[in-house]
């Protein structure tokens, strides 16, 4: 299995075009924490390390390693690059706990440490990534929406 560590820059066979995304986080409970680089391409880009500075268009858990080795996702690692300032602490990842009417009654917030929760979070808690892990199909979707 591809073990892949933060700063890997990974490249994404899409059906039609190359996607990238960089590895961000390892977490012993959770697969990889990667991060969307902007753009779909015909060709791989000639600079990497330009393409890795670039801001995240997403930010998911995903099984990348174990998706490519057992041939779900077509991809390998294709560069080691700096993750940007802004992406090296782990990102709070948000999930909606609901009632039983399925009215959201809180939000619970994990930082790869500890949970905490909030029943009326602030705005800014809406680009806090989805505390989730995807699957290839839905991956490979975020990445043709996205860009």
């Amino acid at each position: 299995m591809n073990e892949f560590q933060p700063g890997d820059v990974v490249e994404i066979k899409t059906k039609t075009d190359l996607a990238y995304v960089q590895v961000t986080h390892r977490h012993a409970s959770y697969p990889e924490v990667v991060r969307a680089l902007p753009g779909l391409f015909q060709d791989r880009p000639d600079n990497l390390d330009d393409l890795a500075a670039q801001p995240s268009v997403f930010t998911a858990m995903i099984p990348l390693g174990g998706a490519i080795a057992r041939g779900a996702l077509a991809g390998e690692k294709v560069a080691q690059a700096d993750i940007p300032a802004r992406d090296q602490i782990f990102p709070t990842f948000r999930m909606a706990i609901r009632d039983k009417h399925g009215d959201i009654a809180y939000w619970w917030f994990w930082d790869g440490d500890g949970l905490r929760y909030d029943e009326h979070p602030g705005g800014e808690t809406e680009d806090y990534p989805l505390r989730e892990v995807l699957t290839v199909s839905a991956f490979l979707g975020r990445l043709a929406a996205a860009n």
